[in-house]
C-alpha cells in the first residue's frame, strides 16, 4: 500500500514538470531544436580550395540540406531562415603519409575542411563560424581518381555528422 501512495504522486510531479519545462524539441537522432525554429536555409558552399573538386560545392551543400530534411521538422526555404548555413571548401588537399623506408608513401590521405557560418536566428548564443575538417587515408597504390568519388562520400558524411551536431544538438 506504501508503495502505491508513493509512486502515483512521484508520477504526477514528473508529468507536470516535463510539461511545463520543455522547450527543447528532441528527437532520435539526437537534436535538440528549439520549438520556436520553424525553419532552416542552406547557401551554396562556395569552393575556395586550391585544388577544385567541381562537384564538391554542390555536393556538401545538397547533402547539408537532405541531413535536415530527413532528421528535423524543420523547413527548408530559400534564404534566412531560424536555422542558416553558409559557408566555403577551403581545403582539398592529397598528402602523402606513410612514409616507407625507400622513401615512398605507402598511404595518401585526401583532407577536406569547409568553414561554416552557423547563424541560429531563435537563440544567437548558438551561432558559429568554424571550420570542420575530414579526411579518409587510402593506399599509394591506388589511382586517386577510381577512389576520389568514394573518399568524398566518406568525408562529407563525416563533415555534415560534425556540422548538424554543431547546429542541432548543441554538442
Amino acid at each position: 500500500m506504501s508503495r502505491k501512495k508513493f509512486i502515483i504522486p512521484l508520477i504526477l510531479v514528473f508529468t507536470l514538470i516535463s510539461q511545463n519545462s520543455c522547450k527543447v524539441s528532441y528527437s532520435f537522432t539526437g537534436a535538440s531544436i528549439p520549438l520556436e525554429a520553424k525553419t532552416y536555409s542552406v547557401q551554396l558552399f562556395q569552393n575556395l580550395a586550391s585544388i577544385v573538386n567541381p562537384t564538391l560545392a554542390n555536393y556538401i551543400t545538397e547533402e547539408l540540406k537532405n541531413r535536415f530534411l530527413t532528421q528535423t521538422r524543420l523547413t527548408p526555404v530559400a534564404d534566412f531562415g531560424d536555422f542558416a548555413f553558409s559557408g566555403q571548401i577551403v581545403t582539398y588537399d592529397v598528402s602523402p603519409m606513410a612514409i616507407q623506408g625507400d622513401e615512398i608513401a605507402a598511404q595518401n590521405r585526401l583532407t577536406i575542411a569547409v568553414k561554416v557560418k552557423f547563424v541560429n536566428a531563435i537563440d544567437p548564443k548558438q551561432s558559429f563560424d568554424k571550420t570542420f575538417s575530414q579526411y579518409a587515408v587510402f593506399s599509394s597504390s591506388q589511382n586517386f581518381s577510381q577512389v576520389e568519388q568514394a573518399l568524398v562520400q566518406e568525408i562529407v558524411e563525416k563533415l555534415i555528422d560534425d556540422i548538424f551536431n554543431a547546429a542541432a544538438s548543441n554538442w
